[in-house]
């Protein structure tokens, strides 16, 4: 089977057909789907969908753009459900400095208390990182100390450079579809250079369909494309693809099943 490991089955362009996303996705052999929280009311869907689907797991989190938001409530909400047999990460967690109007300094501050909570529950960490490459690897370094239960880089497409350094800290990182796309020259440097235990699979979706249905609405039933694409850099069977990011994810998120 393939996992997805990172989608947002609760977007409005998925939601309402969620039934279907989740039997499309068996239908090309996705049988776990992690979905992944932004704020608290994502999160709170989220846990939602993994108790109705049994395919579905779930991070729950804050993501830097939402650093805003991060109060109390978000943090005794983290604390009290991370225990959950589905909740298998903290996360969507990190730093975005790509947009106008961002607080770098709160960002970073949630940042680090998310990492904190995570290690309190024993749990990885999800990282979304965004024109914030160097800030995001001097937390991580400054902070190793929390990641002691691992941690996955989503939709990676940093240097191989930034590659090392967080391979080096213990984490993994994802392929999404953007490695499909012609203009994403680096994607074949990285994989031909990152180890096979090091990396998994993930849609992001709605977002990054690959191709050849780059723009439209993207779901977790494209997973088998992205792995192919990999399997050609590599010279290897998709199955070969299937079996390693399967196995690889369930390393990093030990309560999936």
């Amino acid at each position: 089977m393939f996992i997805d490991t990172h989608a947002h089955l609760n977007d409005a362009k998925l939601l309402p057909d969620v039934n279907g996303v989740i039997f499309r996705a068996k239908e090309f052999n996705v049988e776990r789907i992690v979905n992944a929280g932004c704020d608290l009311a994502s999160s709170q869907k989220g846990i939602e969908l993994a108790d109705k689907y049994k395919e579905v797991y779930v991070c729950i989190g804050v993501h830097p753009e939402n650093a805003k938001c991060f109060d109390n409530q978000i943090e005794n909400f983290l604390m009290e459900n991370g225990e959950r047999e589905k909740v298998i990460a903290i996360g969507e967690i990190g730093l975005d400095y790509h947009y106008e109007g961002y607080d770098k300094e709160l960002q970073k501050k949630v940042f680090i208390r998310q990492l904190e909570i995570a290690n309190e529950l024993k749990l990885p960490v999800v990282i979304h990182s965004r024109d914030a490459t160097g800030d995001m690897l001097e937390i991580l370094k400054n902070n190793s100390n929390l990641l002691k239960y691992g941690g996955l880089m989503h939709c990676f497409n940093g240097s191989l450079e930034t590659l090392k350094e967080v391979l080096k800290l213990g984490l993994k990182v994802s392929f999404g579809g953007a490695i499909t796309f012609k203009n994403s020259k680096n994607a074949p440097e990285l994989i031909k250079n990152i180890p096979l235990e090091s990396f998994t699979l993930e849609t992001d979706c709605p977002y990054l369909c690959p191709e050849p249905f780059r723009g439209k609405i993207n779901e977790p039933k494209n997973i088998p494309l992205i792995a192919q694409k990999i399997a050609d850099i590599l010279n290897k069977n998709v199955s070969e693809i299937e079996k390693i990011t399967t196995l690889n994810a369930k390393n990093l998120f030990k309560k999936l099943k």
